[in-house]
């Protein structure tokens, strides 16, 4: 059965939640320098649902046919010697920091994807969490209104300790001023692309330093795959 059954397993998902765990544990990929942000990705993913294909097709030929015949509402694809959580004696040391690309319409991922982050890791909280701006329908132009509901959600999470502080990722002077002033909880971050600047904007950078925005550099693609 092999990868047969494991490939029936992703078919009858619902959800597939894929965790590729501590990169420095996977051999292989410590020892390769990928290319971009994006060939990292693939990498990853596709070291671990070989990985995990291989085990659970052990496990479906022992034991577990049974399943294939259930529709699954949530998959987990992880493999067992790449997952390490945070030592709680060194939490405190450490800044635990998320970047969430959004695919989808629907704003509760937020809480979803930051509960799955705390639990992958062994926390209770997030120390910083960034945005990427969500996908917007061809030949429609982004605007505060697509970002809202995604941040009215890492505002509640915040006000519940699950994130200290939250950032944005590619908003230019005037969107990130709109989120500003809107927002009940401020952007402490904004990322910009290195690939659309090699200088940050002076209109940009004049109203960080004002508010206390604190501006990073970044090259990772618009949806985080490659």
């Amino acid at each position: 059965m092999g990868t047969d059954g494991a490939r029936a397993l992703l078919e009858r998902a619902g959800t597939l939640t894929l965790q590729t765990g501590n990169l420095l544990n996977w051999g292989c990929l410590r020892k390769k320098c990928p290319a971009t942000p994006g060939e990292e990705v693939r990498d990853c993913i596709q070291k671990t649902l070989t990985e995990w294909s291989s085990k659970v097709g052990q496990d479906l030929n022992q034991s577990r046919v049974f399943i294939l015949q259930e529709i699954l509402e949530v998959l987990e694809c992880t493999v067992a010697q790449a997952i390490e959580k945070i030592n709680p004696e060194e939490r405190d040391e450490l800044k635990v920091s998320a970047k969430l690309f959004i695919v989808g319409s629907n704003s509760s991922s937020i809480r979803d994807a930051v509960d799955l982050a705390c639990s992958a890791l062994g926390v209770a909280q997030l120390d910083s969490v960034i945005i990427a701006p969500p996908p917007v329908e061809d030949g429609t132009s982004f605007s505060l209104e697509y970002l809202q509901p995604y941040w009215q959600e890492l505002e509640n999470l915040v006000q519940n300790n699950k994130i200290v502080a939250i950032g944005t990722s590619d908003l230019d002077k005037t969107l990130l001023e709109q989120l500003y002033l809107w927002a009940q909880v401020k952007p402490s971050s904004n990322q910009v692309n290195l690939a659309s600047c090699c200088v940050m904007p002076p209109d940009l950078t004049a109203f960080a330093k004002q508010f206390d925005i604190q501006l990073l550099t970044h090259n990772d693609p618009k949806d985080g795959s490659c």
